[in-house]
This record gives C-alpha cells, structure tokens and sequence, in this order.
C-alpha cells in the first residue's frame, strides 16, 4: 500500500457504535439545552422599549436555539433513540460547565450585560481551522457536532444507512411543527439529511463555511436583512454595531450602531437559588412557582420529541407563562440591592402542581 492509500487517521472522538452514537446524540439535547437558561435571563432583563435591538438579537438566538434542541431530537430518533429532556441531568446548579466541554467554561444566570455577552461569546467560539472533531471534553460545539458527523459517515460505511438510521419516521418533526425561525428543521431519514441537520447547528451558530460571518438564512424578525451565527450577533451587541456585507470576522462589524441601555437591565441576583430564602418567603414562592412552569416545559417538549407533536403549541403558550413570571421576579428586590430571579431548578413531577 503506498503513501496515498493510506486510510486518513480516524480522531479520537471514537463514535464507532450505534450505542455511542446515540449517546452522543442525547449528549446533543443536555448541551442545546444547557444554553437556554442564561440566554432566558438576559433576555428577560432586558425591557423591549429601553432595547429593542437587544432584544430581537437574543430573542433570535434563543429560538433557534430551540431549533436545534428539535434538529438533535430528530437525529436521535433517526438513529433509534429516544430523547430525554425531562430529567435532573438539564437542570444542575449553577454555575455549571458546559455539558461534556471545556470545563473552564462557566455558565452563569446573569441579567444582559457584559458578563453575560463575554459567557455567550465563549460557548459560541467558532472552531479554528483545521480542529479536530471531539466527541467528549471539546473546546467548542462546532468540534463537537464534527465529531458526530463523523461517527455518522463511518457507521454508515460500516454498516450501512439503513441499520444506522432504524427509527420511526413518524416520530420526526417538520417546520409544520416549528414556523418560528428562519432556520430549517431537517426531517431526518438518512445520511444527507442528517448531515444537513448538523449544518444547519453549526452554521446558525458559527456562520457559514467554518468561518464566514453570515448563516444563511434570514432574519427572523427582519426578514429584508441577512442573518449573521450566534456568535457573531453577540460580537454586535458587544461592539454596538451591525455586520453589514464585506464584514469579516477579521475585520469585525462596521455597520449601523446599536445602541444598548444597560441602565435599563435589573440588576438580578447572580446565580440565585432557592437555598438564598426561607420557605414561604415571597420570593422563594414566586421562584417555587417559575421552577414548576420550567419542568413542565421540559415535560412537553419531551412528549413533543418522542411522537407527540401537538404539544409544541401547548409549550409556546408555556413560554409566554414563563417571561411573565421571570419578570415578576426580576421586580422584586432583593434585601442585598439586587432584585429577584429565576433559579431553574429541577422539579421532580410528583411535586408539580
């Protein structure tokens, strides 16, 4: 065998079995997840009127966030899993890392502001050029989610599309179910459409090509503009100021100003918990109550994930009970100058009211 038949070396990501695959898979759902609660609090932070622009920017991350909870959903069903949202697991204390990533990446509740924009940053750095897919302890998501299309194209060289992706098509969630972004959601029923599903993760996060600064897509709410990754929508609100055609991530945003009032952001207690109240205190109540509403938002959107499509409509409407209270309880004051916020802790469903 000469030099160039030699099999290109395999990383160590070490996605070799269907068990592992799925896996990883539900590793998918724990990290798309892990995201949501601080991007909820600086959302809920901020006020529309005092930062309108602030709040379409994350607004726009946060949904299609929830867009690729479902894309990682319908991989996993495609493979034969059976995602899980509704467990202890999504909802450990913070501050906490990032699931299965760089274990010096913190994750903070924290209201918008600049502590926040520099957390965001960090779980939105695109991979470098050349870094290798990491199926476990990876240094960004884009390495991450390389390592799983990775371990897709070698099970299914191994043993072909059809074992590999065994699930129910029924199972399988379309823009039918989810119209409120500007992004796909892939109906996953084999190698191409799985490997688009990881494009459309890792494109709306990172930008386009592993290293352009636009996604592809549109903007949600303004669909006359094109629509930059995640991190490069933190970067304008960082910066305060738009990407506009030409922008690279060299160069950074030169377009028109954005215009951020932090004075008009709470300043919600860091990290709060129930434990920082005594039973039946206002505050802990009103936190008590936000806890439920969250966990049965997890329970529905579990119900969605596994065959159940209608409840995504009931979970909408969850959310809308969920801004009220996390922004009730932004206008409590706290008794050391802060004010009040929401804790996302786990609620086992017995304990559900």
């Amino acid at each position: 065998m000469t030099h160039e038949e030699l099999p290109a070396p395999r990383s160590t990501a070490r996605i070799d079995t269907l068990d592992s695959l799925r896996e990883h898979l539900q590793w998918a759902i724990e990290l798309e997840h892990a995201t949501l609660p601080p991007y909820l609090c600086a959302l809920y932070s901020l006020d529309p009127e005092r930062n309108p622009e602030a709040v379409d920017l994350v607004s726009s991350v946060f949904v299609e966030e929830m867009l690729h909870l479902a894309l990682a959903a319908n991989l996993l069903n495609a493979v034969g899993g059976r995602p899980r949202l509704d467990t202890p697991e999504l909802l450990q204390p913070h501050p906490r890392p990032l699931p299965h990533g760089d274990r010096s990446l913190e994750l903070s509740l924290v209201p918008f502001g600049p502590e926040a924009l520099d957390m965001f940053l960090r779980i939105e750095q695109p991979s470098p050029p050349g870094a290798p897919a990491e199926g476990d302890a990876y240094e960004t998501i884009g390495q991450f989610y390389a390592a799983i299309e990775e371990g897709l194209r070698y099970l299914c060289e191994q043993f072909g599309e059809q074992k590999v992706f065994s699930g129910d098509p029924a199972r399988q969630l379309t823009s039918d179910h989810f119209r409120h972004t500007a992004g796909r959601l892939v109906a996953v029923d084999g190698l191409a459409s799985a490997l688009a599903a990881l494009e459309e993760i890792v494109e709306q996060g990172e930008g386009t090509a592993r290293g352009g600064v636009w996604d592809g897509d549109k903007d949600v709410f303004h669909p006359e503009r094109e629509e930059v990754g995640h991190y490069y929508r933190f970067q304008e609100l960082k910066l305060g100021r738009r990407y506009q055609r030409g922008d690279t991530p060299e160069s950074g945003p030169t377009g028109e100003k954005i215009w951020v009032d932090l004075a008009g952001v709470p300043p919600m207690r860091r990290n709060p918990r129930l434990a920082d109240h005594a039973p039946g205190s206002a505050i802990r109540t009103a936190q008590e109550e936000f806890n439920h509403t969250y966990c049965t938002l997890l329970n529905l959107l579990e119900r969605a994930f596994n065959g159940d499509a209608k409840q995504l409509a009931v979970a909408t409407g969850t959310m809308y009970a969920l801004k009220g209270q996390a922004q009730a309880l932004m206008r409590m004051p706290d008794e050391d100058g802060t004010t009040a916020g929401p804790t996302f802790e786990y609620v086992a469903p017995e304990l559900r009211r």
